[in-house]
């Protein structure tokens, strides 16, 4: 089944060179991370055993979850050689692809899918069962779930039916391109996703027609070309994720958010934030402030003429804008008409799957330099790291496409954003990851000291929309909620569909995910969400209502984009967004 003759050819000697010196690379440069990682693990499983050794009721626990298996495994196998598979005893859940295909139904890997399905079913209730630490209860369910993930029967060619179907019908041809793009994929450092060819940047990605109007050593600032007569008076200031680039904001004509809004006659500038290289490190969290965010707010009323501006703020974008107008207001200055916090965070008390891993440990280690590159945290660490959050989808799915089956990843817009990452800061990264994530101080009053002056974000009275996604495992929504609760001022909160990147690029035209609106706030998310009525479309339809709403009279476009001051400098979008990783990596 599996093409010989490549094991002859020189390509494969070469490529076999290759990969060996990778391994050898990445093992010797990320053995002090892969040593806390195990050390990790073991100490979360040691603490486990001697719950068990101090509390006989959780080995009781633990023998009737396994009792209960025994005798699911006995009636599967019963059903497997009496060949009754119309019934099964577990089912993959709604989100889980791993088994779609009609071959997981043939009764031999029904059976597989099945025992799987019922072990790991029993490792998770035996874990959330036991009366741990909630820390460390996340913790080695996080870690538990990772193992299991990666035991599934869809990750091996000899229990995977779609894999071994296509091997036969290919002559084993499958077997061996898998091979090759294994091989590839470790001389590259990292899971191929995307092709890198059919969506490009600047071709067919962030093509909303506009120019970079002002540019410093962090960011350049794009302003987009009105494509209505009149425009809403006061312009809108987007702040995107400096973890990935702005694009996700302007994929394709068809799903840009930047081009409807627009479209809705908004006069529309974002930041697209430069990828910081070697020598980079000692930029700051106050810089990406006031030389990000502060400075465009001058730039953007300067350009306009208006003396306040419209915001929005997507995920740490978004607390990037809590921290500004937190400054902004200590400092008494009346600048922000409005602000939309976009599946971002204030409070960080629970921050999902991410925050089972991070702890004291981990961010020491990270301040110790032992994670870090020429002052520069990786971009690519991030990018593994949020796969880990959704390994099915983002890690094996690709391994069983690429490996097992032989086929290369499938073109999509975004997760060729999503691949396309950035580096960060290590003294902005270690300030953000200690003060906001650990120790969540952004949500305590006057803890955070920013631009000289105390950061307290109960005092901002900015009129706010709070936009929090149902499936989002980077800003879970509860926390996104709980953003209502912090601030003084006018606040509407609305849910929309699916997750942290999918229910963002979600265009009115597409009519998929639907929006939740106009619960009881001040009860807690589920009173909100228990009185909220259910709407069809897109969530960019009400947004466009609400900031209509703060935007001021109608005016006449302005044909020329730029000011006297600040005039044009390229055509959007900019030079800071192709910035790769690579001179890091």
């Amino acid at each position: 089944m599996f093409d010989t003759n490549y094991l002859t050819t020189p390509e494969f000697i070469t490529d076999i060179v290759k990969t060996n010196k990778k391994i050898t690379k990445s093992v010797t440069e990320n053995f002090s991370g892969l040593l806390h990682d195990q050390r990790d693990f073991i100490l979360a499983c040691t603490g486990l055993l001697m719950k068990f050794y101090t509390r006989p009721k959780e080995i009781l626990n633990v023998q009737k979850n396994v009792f209960k298996l025994i005798q699911e495994q006995q009636e599967l196998l019963i059903k497997f050689w009496t060949n009754q598979n119309n019934n099964p005893l577990i089912t993959p859940g709604k989100n889980d692809k791993r088994f779609n295909a009609p071959e997981w139904n043939e009764p031999y890997f029904d059976f597989l899918k099945q025992s799987y399905l019922l072990i790991s079913k029993t490792v998770m209730d035996i874990l959330s069962e036991t009366e741990l630490d909630r820390k460390e209860k996340r913790k080695l369910l996080f870690y538990s779930k990772q193992l299991l993930d990666a035991l599934s029967p869809a990750n091996f060619v000899l229990t995977n039916p779609e894999a071994l179907k296509i091997a036969v019908q290919t002559k084993g041809e499958s077997l061996t391109k898998g091979f090759k793009n294994f091989l590839k994929d470790i001389q590259n450092g990292r899971i191929s996703q995307a092709d890198g060819i059919t969506f490009q940047v600047g071709k067919n990605l962030a093509v909303t027609k506009g120019s970079v109007v002002f540019r410093n050593n962090l960011i350049e600032l794009i302003q987009y070309t009105p494509s209505t007569p009149e425009v809403h008076e006061i312009p809108l200031l987007i702040v995107p994720p400096w973890i990935n680039k702005y694009y996700i904001l302007d994929l394709q004509q068809k799903n840009s958010f930047i081009r409807y809004a627009v479209e809705q006659g908004f006069t529309v500038f974002v930041i697209s934030w430069k990828n910081p290289q070697a020598g980079m490190g000692n930029i700051a969290f106050d810089d990406y402030v006031q030389n990000g965010v502060l400075n465009s707010i001058d730039v953007i009323r300067e350009i306009t003429g208006a003396s306040r501006i419209n915001t929005m703020g997507y995920c740490i974008g978004g607390t990037l804008l809590g921290v500004v107008l937190a400054v902004l207001t200590a400092k008494q200055q009346d600048l922000v008409n409005s602000v939309v916090f976009l599946a971002a965070m204030l409070d960080f008390s629970d921050i999902g799957p991410m925050g089972d891993v991070i702890e004291e440990a981990l961010v020491k280690k990270m301040e110790r330099g032992e994670i870090l590159q020429d002052g520069i945290m990786p971009g690519r660490l991030m990018e593994e790291a949020f796969n880990l959050i959704r390994a099915n989808d983002l890690i094996w799915h690709y391994v069983t496409n690429n490996y097992l089956k032989g086929q290369d990843p499938a073109p999509f817009d975004v997760i060729q954003w999503t691949s396309d990452n950035s580096n960060l800061p290590s003294q902005m990264y270690l300030y953000y990851i200690r003060n906001m994530v650990l120790e969540n101080k952004l949500s305590k009053r006057n803890t955070l000291n920013c631009c000289g002056v105390p950061v307290n974000i109960y005092k901002i009275k900015t009129p706010a929309l709070v936009v929090g996604m149902q499936e989002d495992h980077i800003s879970p929504c509860r926390t996104v909620f709980t953003t209502t609760e912090l601030l003084k001022g006018p606040v509407e909160f609305m849910l929309g569909g699916s997750g942290h990147v999918m229910g963002i690029a979600n265009p009115p035209v597409k009519n998929k995910y639907g929006y939740k609106m106009g619960g009881i706030l001040e009860e807690g998310f589920d009173e909100w969400l228990r009185t909220a009525k259910s709407y069809q479309g897109s969530w960019w339809v009400p947004w466009s209502k609400w900031l209509t709403e703060r935007s001021g009279k109608l005016i006449v476009a302005k044909t020329h984009l730029g000011s006297e001051k600040y005039p044009v400098l390229m055509p959007a979008p900019g030079s800071y967004v192709l910035e790769q990783c690579c001179t890091i990596d």
